[in-house]
């Protein structure tokens, strides 16, 4: 009989440490996930051209007495994109600024810029248009607001931008043909 309860115990020994083992997990588990979100700032100038280098003119008079005629002074084929991530602590927002960073606009002339709303091809954010602005050395705000934001990649996509080549109000007398040129215009994505 002793043999008997020797192996009644060894079973039972055998099945508790069985129990034992597999008590040791449950229906439940976890494990972490490590999220990376990169910063964000492009900004892309697409044509509807063959090229991004635009040119504005305007027409001689066909009458003497007339002046210079800008009515086709204007040029509507390039479009800013952009993708934006912002840090909503650090970098709430972003604005795309231009500015002319070479050459001269003529005397007695003005060239305007004015961005469009959005075309509504990406997601998210994207900036508010400030009007229009006139071209200077000085950086300007044309497009504010932006966030975490994409506005669609190429021509038709983001913004539309308007050129308007015109005789500066009361300045007519400072033009002079011998100051055509080419001047760079540069837009920056930045933060506020």
């Amino acid at each position: 009989m002793k043999q008997f309860n020797y192996f009644k115990f060894s079973v039972f020994a055998l099945a508790m440490n069985g129990f034992a083992a597999m008590a040791q997990d449950t229906n439940v588990d976890k494990h972490t996930i490590d999220i990376k979100i990169p910063e964000v700032a492009i900004l892309d100038l697409e044509t509807t051209g063959k090229s991004s280098a635009i040119s504005l003119a305007a027409e001689a008079p066909k009458e003497a007495g007339n002046a210079l005629d800008f009515t086709n002074a204007v040029n509507t084929e390039i479009w800013i994109n952009y993708s934006s991530i912002i840090g909503s602590k650090t970098e709430p927002s972003r604005e795309v600024t231009v500015q002319i960073t070479s050459g001269d606009v003529p005397s007695g002339m003005e060239i305007s810029v004015e961005a469009a709303k959005d075309a509504g091809l990406g997601e998210g954010t994207v900036g508010s248009p400030a009007g229009v602005l006139s071209l200077s050395t000085s950086a300007q705000k044309i497009i504010t607001g932006v966030g975490s934001a994409y506005t669609g990649d190429g021509a038709k996509s983001g913004h539309n931008l308007t050129y308007k080549l015109k005789a500066a109000s009361g300045a007519y007398g400072d033009i002079d043909f011998d100051q055509s040129g080419s001047i760079t215009v540069t837009y920056t994505l930045s933060d506020n």
